[in-house]
């Protein structure tokens, strides 16, 4: 304990000599950090799709460099500094764990879940939804609001009843696709209600829908490069390539 002490101790005096003495720390503001600390977060998230322990490392560092920043700029303004970061995060992680800090008795991880929606409600939000943050990814957001929702008991009973959702959902969207009529704005809602009950699907099936989209994108992105790679050593251009050739080279990679 006494050496995690000190290494944090190490890291919030250099944060007030970088602020007091480096040009470019001393120009940030909380504002400023903003784009910066969504960038640390989704390098972070990177590395650990690509389970790379090295970088995960590296990234909570870049993250925790945020952290101490932010407290930084808010004790020069009298606003809060790192104790009280600290401390209030403290107070909360005690309040909502009353089955290890008081005599609440739970079971199960989703009684735990109930719970702490439950609390946050008596803390004063005024929707069960309210926390869910407005600039979320959609598909994150979804995903959030669905959780948040099961937490309170709003939920299907079983994967087969979700899983007829997204099939009658996919069914809603073909029907107004082959509308002579079409309405562009109809087919969109359409279309997000069948991605939103397929990110339901998703958590009966125990799947992340985020990691397996980056996933997929990975996937996508590794075989495509390599189909660009073979066709040079051709001396060939995709855009001079027909469909059927890209496919063979497509179907190599799919191999690999």
């Amino acid at each position: 304990m006494e050496e995690k002490l000190k290494a944090f101790e190490r890291l919030l005096n250099i944060m007030d000599e970088l602020r007091e003495q480096c040009p470019w720390d001393k120009k940030q503001t909380i504002e400023s950090l903003r784009h910066l600390t969504i960038e640390e977060t989704y390098e972070l998230a990177d590395a650990i799709l690509d389970k790379d322990m090295k970088e995960i490392k590296k990234e909570l560092g870049d993250i925790l460099l945020h952290i101490v920043f932010y407290a930084r700029i808010g004790s020069e303004t009298n606003d809060f500094d790192i104790a009280d970061v600290i401390n209030s995060l403290c107070e909360k992680l005690i309040s909502r764990h009353p089955h290890i800090y008081g005599d609440v008795k739970v079971t199960d991880e989703q009684q735990v879940k109930e719970n702490w929606e439950k609390l946050k409600l008596k803390e004063g939000n005024k929707s069960v939804l309210g926390g869910v943050p407005k600039s979320l990814p959609a598909l994150i957001k979804a995903t959030r609001i669905q959780d948040k929702a099961k937490a309170v008991g709003f939920d299907w009973e079983n994967k087969d009843q979700v899983w007829e959702k997204v099939q009658e959902e996919l069914g809603e969207l073909r029907t107004e696709i082959d509308n002579e009529k079409a309405d562009k704005e109809k087919i969109e809602q359409e279309f997000g209600d069948v991605l939103f009950s397929l990110i339901n699907y998703a958590r009966f099936i125990d799947v992340d829908p985020e990691s397996a989209l980056e996933k997929t994108n990975k996937k996508f992105i590794r075989r495509f490069q390599y189909l660009e790679e073979e066709t040079r050593k051709q001396g060939k251009a995709l855009e001079d390539m027909t469909l059927e050739e890209m496919d063979m080279y497509w179907n190599k990679a799919k191999e690999l």
